[in-house]
């Protein structure tokens, strides 16, 4: 499932068995609505994730009791995993710079 140039990602709470038997490439995109780190990346990720539509974007709604961040090692929102078949490849915490988040999605993009 790919997402369109609208960019739409799709906020779910996937398990991590979810995430390993995840095929292809993945983004998964931990943070909150209400946090200014992650409505700050919003602009970032959209732009570097439109460069690779064959990408899965999921949003992951990230905090206490949440044991998929924690099996990533989250502590900071925005923090984007991009894996590829279930493996994590890369990981990037609070994106600065489009350019950044391209070279991870590079790491995974068919």
């Amino acid at each position: 499932m790919a997402y369109t140039s609208s960019f739409v990602p799709e906020i779910l709470t996937p398990s991590p068995a979810d995430i390993e038997a995840m095929k292809g490439p993945v983004l998964l995109e931990f943070g909150t609505g209400w946090c200014g780190f992650c409505r700050g990346a919003q602009p970032l990720i959209e732009q570097a994730a439109g460069d690779f539509p064959l990408v899965q974007h999921i949003k992951v709604e990230d905090g206490p009791g949440r044991p998929l961040g924690r099996s990533f090692k989250v502590k900071l929102w925005p923090t984007l995993v991009f894996l590829r078949d279930g493996k994590p490849l890369a990981q990037l915490v609070r994106p600065t710079k489009a350019d950044e988040i391209r070279d991870a999605l590079r790491l995974i993009a068919p």
